[in-house]
Protein backbone atom coordinates (compact mmCIF):
# COMPACT_ATOMS: atom_id res chain seq x y z
CA UNK A 1 0.00 0.00 0.00
CA UNK A 2 1.04 3.56 -0.77
CA UNK A 3 2.26 5.62 2.55
CA UNK A 4 -0.22 8.82 2.94
CA UNK A 5 2.46 11.37 1.95
CA UNK A 6 3.01 9.54 -1.46
CA UNK A 7 2.83 12.25 -4.49
CA UNK A 8 -1.09 11.58 -6.07
CA UNK A 9 -1.27 12.25 -9.54
CA UNK A 10 -5.04 13.93 -9.81
CA UNK A 11 -6.65 14.45 -13.53
CA UNK A 12 -7.87 17.75 -14.17
CA UNK A 13 -11.38 16.61 -12.40
CA UNK A 14 -10.33 15.35 -9.28
CA UNK A 15 -8.27 18.87 -8.72
CA UNK A 16 -11.08 20.54 -9.50
CA UNK A 17 -13.47 18.45 -7.25
CA UNK A 18 -10.62 19.03 -4.23
CA UNK A 19 -10.49 22.75 -5.03
CA UNK A 20 -14.22 23.18 -4.86
CA UNK A 21 -14.17 21.23 -1.66
CA UNK A 22 -11.93 23.30 -0.31
CA UNK A 23 -13.81 26.06 -1.42
CA UNK A 24 -17.22 24.56 0.50
CA UNK A 25 -14.83 23.71 3.84
CA UNK A 26 -13.12 27.69 3.75
CA UNK A 27 -16.70 28.54 3.80
CA UNK A 28 -16.07 30.25 0.15
CA UNK A 29 -18.77 28.83 -0.97
CA UNK A 30 -21.73 28.87 1.88
CA UNK A 31 -24.46 26.67 2.85
CA UNK A 32 -26.77 27.00 -0.31
CA UNK A 33 -25.03 28.75 -2.39
CA UNK A 34 -26.31 28.29 -6.14
CA UNK A 35 -22.86 27.03 -8.09
CA UNK A 36 -22.68 28.32 -11.78
CA UNK A 37 -21.54 25.61 -14.30
CA UNK A 38 -20.33 28.92 -16.79
CA UNK A 39 -18.59 30.79 -14.05
CA UNK A 40 -16.80 27.42 -13.06
CA UNK A 41 -15.72 26.40 -16.46
CA UNK A 42 -15.00 29.99 -16.93
CA UNK A 43 -12.55 29.90 -13.77
CA UNK A 44 -10.70 25.86 -14.49
CA UNK A 45 -10.91 27.00 -18.04
CA UNK A 46 -12.68 23.64 -19.40
CA UNK A 47 -15.63 23.01 -20.99
CA UNK A 48 -19.10 23.00 -18.77
CA UNK A 49 -19.02 19.40 -19.61
CA UNK A 50 -16.11 18.13 -17.03
CA UNK A 51 -17.67 20.68 -14.51
CA UNK A 52 -20.96 18.62 -14.37
CA UNK A 53 -19.26 15.58 -14.08
CA UNK A 54 -17.41 17.18 -10.97
CA UNK A 55 -21.01 18.69 -9.44
CA UNK A 56 -21.76 15.29 -9.90
CA UNK A 57 -19.14 13.55 -7.98
CA UNK A 58 -19.93 16.25 -5.20
CA UNK A 59 -23.05 14.99 -5.10
CA UNK A 60 -22.59 11.98 -4.41
CA UNK A 61 -20.01 12.79 -1.89
CA UNK A 62 -23.60 14.94 0.03
CA UNK A 63 -21.21 18.42 -0.84
CA UNK A 64 -23.60 19.64 -3.46
CA UNK A 65 -27.19 18.97 -4.24
CA UNK A 66 -29.16 18.80 -7.38
CA UNK A 67 -32.40 19.67 -8.78
CA UNK A 68 -34.29 19.85 -12.18
CA UNK A 69 -34.46 22.85 -13.52
CA UNK A 70 -32.86 24.56 -10.57
CA UNK A 71 -28.91 23.27 -11.21
CA UNK A 72 -26.16 22.63 -8.06
CA UNK A 73 -26.13 24.15 -4.94
CA UNK A 74 -24.30 23.53 -2.00
CA UNK A 75 -26.10 21.47 0.25
CA UNK A 76 -28.27 23.11 3.08
CA UNK A 77 -26.78 22.77 6.90
CA UNK A 78 -28.30 19.34 8.71
CA UNK A 79 -31.19 20.14 11.29
CA UNK A 80 -30.09 19.09 14.84
CA UNK A 81 -32.00 16.01 15.41
CA UNK A 82 -30.28 14.78 11.40
CA UNK A 83 -26.84 15.96 12.34
CA UNK A 84 -26.96 13.74 15.77
CA UNK A 85 -28.22 11.18 13.87
CA UNK A 86 -25.06 11.54 11.30
CA UNK A 87 -22.84 11.57 14.24
CA UNK A 88 -24.35 7.96 15.55
CA UNK A 89 -23.60 6.61 12.28
CA UNK A 90 -20.45 7.86 11.76
CA UNK A 91 -18.95 6.49 14.83
CA UNK A 92 -20.72 3.37 13.87
CA UNK A 93 -18.90 3.07 10.90
CA UNK A 94 -15.63 3.63 12.34
CA UNK A 95 -15.96 1.97 15.51
CA UNK A 96 -16.60 -1.26 12.96
CA UNK A 97 -13.35 -0.19 11.35
CA UNK A 98 -11.33 -0.34 14.62
CA UNK A 99 -12.66 -3.75 15.21
CA UNK A 100 -12.02 -5.24 11.52
CA UNK A 101 -8.09 -4.13 11.98
CA UNK A 102 -6.79 -4.63 15.70
CA UNK A 103 -5.20 -7.71 14.30
CA UNK A 104 -4.06 -6.44 10.84
CA UNK A 105 -2.33 -3.13 11.34
CA UNK A 106 1.40 -3.49 9.91
CA UNK A 107 4.41 -1.10 10.49
CA UNK A 108 4.00 0.62 7.34
CA UNK A 109 0.37 1.24 8.30
CA UNK A 110 1.36 3.30 11.54
CA UNK A 111 3.97 5.07 9.95
CA UNK A 112 1.52 6.12 7.34
CA UNK A 113 -0.87 7.46 10.47
CA UNK A 114 2.21 8.64 12.14
CA UNK A 115 3.30 10.96 8.93
CA UNK A 116 -0.77 12.09 8.56
CA UNK A 117 -0.84 13.81 12.18
CA UNK A 118 3.02 14.86 11.25
CA UNK A 119 0.58 16.63 8.32
CA UNK A 120 -1.89 18.14 10.84
CA UNK A 121 0.46 19.71 13.20
CA UNK A 122 2.27 21.46 10.43
CA UNK A 123 -1.01 22.74 9.40
CA UNK A 124 -1.98 23.46 12.45
CA UNK A 125 1.37 25.12 12.81
CA UNK A 126 0.49 27.26 9.30
CA UNK A 127 -2.40 28.30 10.75
CA UNK A 128 -4.10 26.32 7.54
CA UNK A 129 -7.22 25.35 9.02
CA UNK A 130 -8.58 24.56 5.75
CA UNK A 131 -5.60 22.08 5.45
CA UNK A 132 -6.42 20.57 8.99
CA UNK A 133 -10.05 19.63 7.69
CA UNK A 134 -8.83 17.63 4.75
CA UNK A 135 -6.31 15.95 6.73
CA UNK A 136 -8.39 15.75 9.69
CA UNK A 137 -10.62 13.78 7.33
CA UNK A 138 -7.90 11.62 5.69
CA UNK A 139 -6.94 10.48 8.85
CA UNK A 140 -10.32 8.76 9.55
CA UNK A 141 -10.31 8.03 5.80
CA UNK A 142 -7.32 5.60 6.37
CA UNK A 143 -8.68 3.72 8.98
CA UNK A 144 -11.71 2.90 6.69
CA UNK A 145 -10.06 2.40 3.98
CA UNK A 146 -7.32 -0.40 5.93
CA UNK A 147 -10.79 -2.01 7.28
CA UNK A 148 -12.94 -2.19 4.21
CA UNK A 149 -11.29 -0.85 1.53
CA UNK A 150 -13.07 1.41 -0.82
CA UNK A 151 -16.29 -0.40 -0.52
CA UNK A 152 -16.12 0.79 3.12
CA UNK A 153 -15.17 4.53 2.39
CA UNK A 154 -17.55 4.95 -0.20
CA UNK A 155 -20.26 4.08 2.36
CA UNK A 156 -18.84 6.39 4.93
CA UNK A 157 -17.42 9.31 3.29
CA UNK A 158 -20.78 11.15 2.66
CA UNK A 159 -21.48 11.05 6.39
CA UNK A 160 -17.74 12.81 7.08
CA UNK A 161 -18.55 15.42 3.66
CA UNK A 162 -22.18 16.03 4.90
CA UNK A 163 -21.53 16.61 8.71
CA UNK A 164 -18.80 19.58 7.97
CA UNK A 165 -21.28 21.78 6.45
CA UNK A 166 -22.27 22.05 10.16
CA UNK A 167 -19.24 22.83 11.54
CA UNK A 168 -17.81 25.87 12.00
CA UNK A 169 -14.46 26.40 10.79
CA UNK A 170 -11.41 24.73 12.73
CA UNK A 171 -9.95 27.72 13.58
CA UNK A 172 -7.48 26.55 16.58
CA UNK A 173 -6.46 24.11 19.14
CA UNK A 174 -3.85 21.58 19.49
CA UNK A 175 -6.88 19.27 21.06
CA UNK A 176 -7.51 18.36 17.37
CA UNK A 177 -3.61 16.52 17.20
CA UNK A 178 -4.38 15.32 20.64
CA UNK A 179 -7.70 13.09 20.60
CA UNK A 180 -6.04 11.54 17.27
CA UNK A 181 -2.24 11.10 18.98
CA UNK A 182 -4.85 8.96 21.40
CA UNK A 183 -6.53 7.08 18.64
CA UNK A 184 -3.17 6.34 17.28
CA UNK A 185 -1.62 5.26 20.34
CA UNK A 186 -4.74 2.78 21.27
CA UNK A 187 -4.32 1.39 18.00
CA UNK A 188 -0.86 0.62 18.39
CA UNK A 189 -1.31 -0.88 21.23
CA UNK A 190 -3.76 -2.92 20.37
CA UNK A 191 -6.43 -1.59 22.81
CA UNK A 192 -9.94 -1.38 20.72
CA UNK A 193 -11.68 -0.39 23.36
CA UNK A 194 -9.71 2.61 24.01
CA UNK A 195 -9.41 3.30 20.41
CA UNK A 196 -13.00 2.73 20.23
CA UNK A 197 -13.90 5.68 23.24
CA UNK A 198 -11.50 8.16 21.73
CA UNK A 199 -12.91 8.22 18.30
CA UNK A 200 -16.38 8.42 19.60
CA UNK A 201 -15.18 11.49 21.68
CA UNK A 202 -13.34 13.06 18.36
CA UNK A 203 -16.53 12.56 16.19
CA UNK A 204 -18.76 15.05 17.46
Amino acid sequence: MATARATKILSVKDQIAEQIRSDIIEGIFPPNTKLNETELANRFGLSRGPIRDVILQLTKEGLLISKNNCGASVNSVLEPKLQKLMVKLRREIEVFAVEQIKDSLTEQNIQDMEDILASLQEALDAEDYTEVTKIDISFHKYIIFCAGGDELVNIWYPYVMRMRLNYKRISSSSECVDEHRAILDALKSGNVALASKCLKANIK
